[in-house]
């Protein structure tokens, strides 16, 4: 029934588009790493000159990894530009939606920045509708309506095997929010933007105090759109003694862009013990947090010595509990990072770890020199 009533209905997240230097490896890595199974891929060895991409899948959540072979238009210029100037990065926050011509008209007659109007891809599988807006420095949001197509991801990718075997448990299942990070000052004017162009709410905010250490601070609100299905956190660096966090992501980003993307768990202890052995870095949490967590945050699935024992922070609302954890950035710069979050009834985003959360990303911006 929210469908119908929406003025810019969601379905959910369609993909996360990663522009980086080196696909292949890429895929590689999170295939081993996320133990996410390779679905698709376009490539010279298909028609695509320009580029090469891997689609891989976890339950509901889809990556795509897309690097260029040889710039010969504007779009492969831009792709290369975008790796250069960024690093490895999100360029795409794609939403499934049930009309993307409809999605793409009111949210362009609603202040959108549009960058390329509907159009079809079509192959045996069917056809695939597609529209662009422009959103935060030079992430995008694709429009994908899908509904009349049955190909492995779009038309143009043939299926494609698993890179490696998947594991037989899945790391996780879906993506539960994505954090942009932008300018300092701008974060009201991006949250009006998604008020305004897709009809989303005001879910969560986090100022002052909330969200501050002794050196540090910034500020965030979240939008989400009615069925909470697409959730978008957004962050504005704060003045405090020292860099924040978001400063540095700023600062070696080149601009305002994804900052993390949180995967939904079933089991974080057992995706974070697979996650570790496989080689992903998280953040370290001091045993002190956990001296005093069951007094605040009481029960939970799991107990507190393995909490402890695997940095896994924990925080309990009104509506429940949840845990979570989050990795050191994925690539050389000090950018793009993930979060494992296993919920139990909270919506929230674990305000009770803000402080320790931060002093455990201070500590590595320390080590970098960059705090």
């Amino acid at each position: 029934m929210t469908e119908t009533k929406d003025a810019f209905p969601v379905k959910g997240m369609d993909a996360v588009v990663f522009a980086v230097g080196n696909a292949k490896q890429a895929a590689h890595y999170y295939s081993t790493a996320f133990g996410m199974r390779r679905v698709a891929y376009c490539g010279p060895e298909n028609g695509s000159r320009e580029t090469a991409s891997y689609v891989l899948e976890s339950g509901g959540a889809r990556f795509v990894f897309t690097s260029v072979i040889k710039p010969t238009t504007e779009h492969g210029r831009f792709l290369a530009e975008h790796v250069a100037a960024h690093g490895d990065g999100v360029i795409d926050l794609a939403l499934e939606v049930p009309d993307a011509r409809a999605a793409y008209a009111y949210a362009v007659a609603h202040g959108a920045r549009g960058l390329a109007e509907p159009y079809e891809l079509k192959d045996d599988g069917g056809t695939v509708v597609l529209a662009e807006i422009a959103t935060y420095g030079q992430t995008r949001h694709t429009l994908v309506e899908r509904t009349g197509y049955d190909g492995p991801y779009l038309p143009g990718y043939t299926a494609a095997q698993p890179i490696v075997e998947p594991p037989a448990q899945r790391f996780f299942q879906a993506i539960d929010h994505c954090v942009g990070n932008v300018e300092l000052g701008r974060m009201d004017e991006w949250v009006a933007f998604y008020n305004q162009v897709m009809g989303f709410t005001n879910m969560k905010e986090f100022v002052g105090d909330d969200i501050a250490t002794e050196y540090s601070a910034l500020m965030s609100k979240v939008v989400a759109d009615g069925t909470l299905k697409v959730k978008f956190p957004l962050n504005e660096p704060a003045v405090g003694k020292k860099k924040s966090q978001i400063d540095e992501y700023l600062e070696f980003y080149g601009g305002p862009g994804v900052q993390h993307i949180a995967l939904a768990t079933n089991d974080i202890v057992a995706s974070v013990r697979a996650m570790r052995a496989a080689g992903v870095e998280f953040l370290d949490t001091p045993d002190s947090y956990y001296d005093t967590l069951g007094e605040w945050v009481g029960d939970t699935r799991v107990p507190l010595h393995e909490l402890r024992e695997l940095k896994i922070l924990a925080d309990r609302d009104e509506d429940g509990y949840l845990l979570q954890i989050f990795t050191k950035p994925v690539q050389d710069r000090p950018t793009v990072f993930f979060e494992m979050i296993e919920r139990h009834g909270s919506m929230g985003f674990g305000k009770g770890n803000f402080k320790a959360l931060f002093e455990a990303i201070e500590r590595e911006q320390e080590r970098r020199g960059n705090l």
